[in-house]
């Protein structure tokens, strides 16, 4: 599949898509309810592939991978230790194929890759100077415990009557519905949490261990400070205040701990065959990683476009954002200057 039918790359072998970023047509006046739809339910677009995908693999771990509700009443090291390797198994499956198909195997080469190099084995920011052991051992070491534990909290709460429980069966309007409306919550926490991690003293000292991947790929998604994990993974605590079915929030975390691989997978497509490939819906976040202060949400809710740091790939929003840039270092100079008048 050849990528310069979608794309183009600069001198530098960077690739980006000729398509700008656009948002889908839910927050708009007048509303478009057939433009909707087809947003909706076609392809690609709010349920595929993506959002089906990870409702399909909590629904599997619901069913059959996860201890009964009599057993989670009681918490014990047997099932807690359970659902950590449970989830350490199907973090090391899904990162995996990623990384092994686009980054060893390299089965499409830099086709439809981002930025036209690999990543970093010797940069002294990264753990062991290699930037894929460094993710990795973040994400064992801190992504998947932090996740598990949310998990055994909120299934534990749900199991002992602590927090409001619907059974899919009485409810099934409701419980449906809260289902379509995780992946847009989620939306919603994620960017007021990224606003908060790129507060200076934050960013520094938790959002800049993230951060160190410019050039990211599968393994960067999870690759995270343990506070910046917490706040992240905080996104479950909803279910503890809206009536919910313990289903919604193993695919919430499902969803917060799987979704970050083809975010950051640094490719815009996964070829799968002579003419056929699979959308990452990537580039938005590739660009918040490239230039740091633009597109902290991923997209479904315009919050960016609301708050002004939407950056839609075009050459006119890297002008807009290099003129906030600059108003806000003059400001900040300004204000510096009349401390130290101030003080003088």
């Amino acid at each position: 599949m050849d990528d310069t039918l979608y794309g183009s790359r600069d001198e530098r072998g960077d690739w980006k898509p000729t398509k700008l970023l656009k948002y889908p047509p839910v927050f708009i006046w007048p509303a478009k309810p057939i433009a909707f739809l087809k947003w909706f339910f076609g392809y690609p677009g709010y349920l595929l592939p993506w959002n089906v995908l990870y409702a399909a693999i909590a629904t599997l771990l619901w069913l059959y991978a996860t201890p009964s509700m009599e057993t989670m009443k009681t918490l014990a090291p047997g099932w807690v230790a359970y659902l950590l390797l449970r989830n350490a198994i199907l973090v090391f499956l899904f990162f995996g194929l990623f990384h092994l198909r686009l980054y060893v195997q390299k089965q499409q080469g830099t086709s439809f890759k981002y930025n036209g190099k690999w990543p970093s084995t010797n940069n002294s920011a990264f753990l062991f100077g290699n930037q894929t052991v460094d993710n990795v051992i973040w994400t064992f070491a801190s992504a998947v415990p932090l996740w598990t534990a949310f998990e055994v909290l909120t299934l534990s709460a749900f199991a002992n009557g602590i927090i409001p429980y619907l059974d899919f069966r009485q409810h099934p309007i409701y419980c449906a519905v809260i289902m379509l409306l995780i992946p847009a919550f989620r939306d919603l926490h994620f960017y007021l949490v990224h606003r908060l991690i790129h507060w200076p003293p934050l960013y520094h000292r938790v959002h800049k261990l993230h951060h160190n991947n410019v050039n990211p790929g599968p393994w960067s998604g999870l690759a995270m400070h343990p506070v910046e994990h917490l706040l992240y993974f905080s996104s479950v605590l909803i279910h503890w205040i809206v009536p919910s079915n313990p289903i919604h929030a193993v695919f919430h975390l499902t969803h917060l701990a799987l979704a970050p691989a083809p975010g950051h997978v640094g490719f815009d497509k996964i070829v799968i065959g002579e003419d056929s490939a699979i959308d990452t819906h990537a580039y938005d976040h590739y660009l918040h990683h490239k230039f740091f202060e633009c597109n902290y949400a991923d997209g479904v809710i315009p919050l960016d476009k609301w708050f002004g740091t939407f950056h839609d790939g075009s050459r006119e929003a890297e002008d807009r954002m290099n003129k906030r840039f600059m108003e806000r270092a003059k400001n900040y100079a300004e204000k510096r200057a009349r401390r130290s008048q101030a003080s003088g």
